[in-house]
């Protein structure tokens, strides 16, 4: 009994002091693990799992750019109020909100008893000239026999004179018709005119309905030609000195920010748009134009000059609390293994694999500039080994993974 008391003593000695000895190593190591709280430490499996890539901050050509809102517009003078000329009433509607139209093309018909009038008034001065020349001629026959007086001939001619002056304006007002006067000399007059499209385009709108009275004043159509879309932007100040012709722009529409289209700077801007800072530039809208409506308000890009500026991969970049930072390898017994792409993966070297050791990346943190072709510049803000390896592929799945061991620790 003595010895197996002395027995059993001895062993919870043993595991007190054994408890103490592992509580004390979590302690340290829990000590460790918090020394610096922007270090993530991995493990090989999980560098595996995730696919962690290593490369090195680059120097890249990316183009420079000024963001500016604005609106799609077409000039005025692509875009027409189709109007008649004579007053009458609505026969026949031959287009509708959409259709595109060409130059020239009838789009409605309107009749109007007085359209014979200027008819009929242009064949009779006809038919009084034919008379009018004919004395004309045998004036100056009696004049060469001395048979006639002189002041016959001077008003046969004066009367030539005035018919054909009014045969000339009935013939215009008959054109402005749209009748040729030379369809008339068989005596079938016209009473329905047709109302033509001065432009080519699309159109918008038809305000009159059928057997509507219309005048001069009266809009029967309007018309748009939205292949001369142009493209008003809202510049400030400060960037005007960056701009100049010829510079292309990328732009969005707001209501599908998706689709991308293209135009290209044309014309500069010499005053500020009402009271704000902002000077308007306008561009010409190039490529495909589908989907695109005068008065669209669009979100644009403007290219400027190429810089060769240190930068990285835009998925090396991780943002935490507004913050923006790169993953920098610091463990000394991790190596890169070359692939063909040119990216590096991770391993330990062999000779600790069998101590199970993590991998060390600290957290940097940097100063984002300009994006192009898939890569940012980056500004550091804490000094980092030349041709230091950063994690270019992965970055979010380290900062994820110390963020969980930071709100474990806690």
């Amino acid at each position: 009994m003595i010895l197996a008391g002395l027995v059993f003593f001895d062993s919870c000695a043993n595991k007190s002091e054994t408890g103490n000895t592992e509580e004390t190593k979590k302690e340290e190591g829990h000590t460790d693990e918090h020394e610096n709280p922007n270090i993530a430490e991995l493990t090989n499996d999980q560098i595996k799992s995730i696919g962690i890539e290593l490369g090195t901050i680059e120097q890249k050509q990316l183009t420079a750019s000024v963001k500016a809102n604005g609106v799609l517009k077409v000039p005025n003078q692509n875009k027409a109020s189709v109007n008649s000329i004579y007053s009458g009433v609505i026969r026949s509607l031959l287009v509708q909100p959409g259709n595109n139209v060409s130059r020239g093309q009838t789009i409605a018909t309107i009749s109007n008893p007085e359209f014979l009038q200027a008819q009929s008034e242009y064949l009779g001065v006809n038919a009084k000239i034919s008379m009018a020349e004919l004395e004309v001629k045998r004036q100056k026959e009696l004049n060469a026999g001395n048979a006639g007086a002189l002041k016959n001939l001077q008003a046969a001619e004066t009367e030539l004179r005035t018919l054909r002056t009014a045969r000339s304006t009935y013939a215009q007002q008959i054109q402005l018709m749209g009748i040729n006067p030379a369809s008339l000399q068989n005596g079938k007059l016209i009473s329905v005119l047709s109302i033509k499209s001065p432009i080519s385009g699309v159109v918008s709108n038809v305000t009159v309905k059928m057997g509507s009275y219309v005048d001069v004043t009266t809009v029967v159509a309007e018309i748009v030609d939205n292949r001369q879309l142009h493209l008003d932007l809202f510049v400030y100040e400060k960037d005007l000195p960056k701009l100049k012709n010829n510079q292309l722009i990328h732009f969005t529409v707001t209501n599908n920010p998706g689709k991308e289209y293209d135009a290209k700077l044309y014309s500069l801007g010499s005053s500020f748009e009402g009271d704000s800072k902002a000077v308007s530039v306008h561009a010409k809208v190039q490529g495909d134009k589908t989907g695109l409506i005068d008065g669209m308000n669009v979100t644009a890009v403007i290219s400027l000059e190429q810089t060769t500026v240190p930068a990285v991969p835009n998925e090396a970049i991780v943002t935490v609390d507004g913050k923006d930072y790169i993953f920098v390898l610091t463990d000394a017994n991790a190596e890169g293994e070359h692939k063909a792409d040119g990216k590096d993966s991770v391993k330990l070297n062999s000779k600790d694999q069998h101590e199970e050791k993590g991998i060390n990346f600290e957290r940097i943190p940097v100063a984002k500039g300009k994006t192009d072709v898939g890569y940012t510049e980056i500004t550091l803000l804490k000094e980092i080994p030349k041709d230091a390896k950063i994690v270019v592929k992965g970055a979010f799945f380290v900062s994820a993974k110390m963020t969980n061991t930071e709100g474990h620790g806690h």
